[in-house]
């Protein structure tokens, strides 16, 4: 009896986000309603936003690709036949259950960073009374996620790769099917943080440097480039409080298969409580110093 009550008490915690979720939904349906209602400008300033960065420069948007490439490269060199201290607990090659751990990481990172300086960026739209400034971290976001989508095709090539040469992969498997799921926790995520980064950045521009200090910290805090099973059970809670591990441990379930979400109750709970909370906390601080943006920009 007491393990069937065990089993249902996530039903609480589960019906307190689908609160939250709906209440949030209701307070900023406005915000909502920008957004689906300018996707087609939106859609353009991604593109632009996209090609202005690259801009100027011989190889153009190669650029995008050649630093997560290269970072990938040496630590894959470095861990795997330098230290050899990294296991996977898995029949995937270790370079394998490395760049899938990795390209998660690297759209998060890459969305916060850039993302932080959207309304700098966008200075001139922000002073256009009739724009609405709410979407330009949203195009910040998508525009991230375009080099996202390019190394997903990539990696999902090197798993067939992999899988026609006779290695243990099998791939595709139906747990791909749960893959757009952790995009969108990624982009949650990372949007209720441009919110609350990019709206502080206005009046503490240093904060961009901090950030750059923090994805550095948290890089080595999440399980991307070391493996979970090392941390003692009594101190696991830590790992499973990050967020960012919950994405990163759902891209490896996905593409190598093993684990759907929904078996993962406790976690996907957690994660969209915080990604929630973290979301909530974007707009309410976007809101409140929205009006002073135009006298400081």
């Amino acid at each position: 009896m007491k393990e069937e009550i065990y089993n249902y008490l996530y039903i609480i915690p589960l019906t307190a986000v689908l609160i939250c979720i709906f209440y949030l939904m209701k307070k900023y349906k406005n915000s909502i309603k920008s957004i689906y209602g300018n996707k087609r400008l939106i859609l353009g300033l991604v593109k632009n936003d996209f090609k202005v960065k690259y801009a100027g420069s011989y190889l153009g948007v190669i650029w995008a690709f050649v630093q997560p490439v290269i970072t990938i490269l040496l630590y894959w060199i470095v861990f795997e036949y330098g230290l050899r201290v990294v296991t996977t607990d898995t029949k995937i090659p270790f370079a394998i259950w490395l760049i899938t751990g990795m390209i998660p990481w690297f759209f998060i990172a890459d969305a916060v960073s850039n993302g932080s300086n959207g309304f700098y960026e966008y200075n001139y739209l922000v002073k256009k009374v009739v724009f609405q400034i709410s979407i330009i971290p949203f195009i910040k976001v998508l525009s991230s996620l375009l080099v996202h989508f390019v190394f997903m095709v990539f990696l999902m090539f090197i798993y067939m790769l992999y899988n026609s040469i006779g290695t243990d992969i099998s791939f595709p498997t139906i747990y791909l099917l749960q893959l757009p799921y952790y995009t969108i926790c990624a982009i949650v995520l990372s949007l209720g943080i441009v919110y609350i980064t990019s709206s502080i950045t206005v009046f503490f521009k240093d904060l961009a440097q901090f950030i750059t200090i923090m994805l550095q910290i948290g890089m080595w805090a999440t399980p991307v480039l070391w493996n979970q099973s090392i941390v003692p059970d009594e101190y696991k809670w830590i790992i499973y409080a990050n967020p960012a591990n919950y994405i990163v441990e759902g891209y490896r379930s996905s593409m190598a298969g093993g684990v759907w979400f929904w078996e993962l109750p406790y976690q996907s709970l957690w994660f969209w409580a915080c990604a929630v909370a973290v979301f909530a906390a974007g707009m309410v601080v976007f809101k409140r110093l929205k009006p002073h943006f135009a006298d400081v920009l």
